[in-house]
């Protein structure tokens, strides 16, 4: 179920160590989430490197709740893909972000 929300989804809620979630543009790509931040972005008070996180997926349809998961998060330099999927997935189509960050599902 995860993964089927998380590949549907293009932005998530973002809760980095236990402060307000916010809403960033994301993409699923081999078994974790990229999220874009900073710059014209949302930013998420508190999201650094080893940062743990916690996610909300929300259907893009009805907005109620689909899943919920604990997350670790690592600042990655994003390759050509995951940059053109993250660009993709803005309405605007620019890619304005200064920090990428990988989280990935706690095991």
């Amino acid at each position: 179920m995860l993964d089927a929300a998380l590949r549907k989804a293009c932005a998530v809620w973002v809760a980095a160590d236990g402060r307000q979630a916010r809403l960033v543009w994301a993409v699923w790509r081999d078994g974790a989430l990229f999220v874009a931040t900073g710059g014209a972005e949302q930013q998420v008070p508190g999201l650094a490197d080893g940062v743990p996180c916690r996610v909300t997926v929300r259907s893009p349809t009805t907005h109620s709740h689909l899943a919920e998961f604990a997350a670790a998060a690592t600042r990655v330099e994003p390759d050509e893909l995951t940059s053109a999927a993250l660009t993709a997935a803005r309405l605007n189509r620019a890619a304005e972000w200064t920090e990428v960050y990988r989280l990935e599902p706690a095991r």
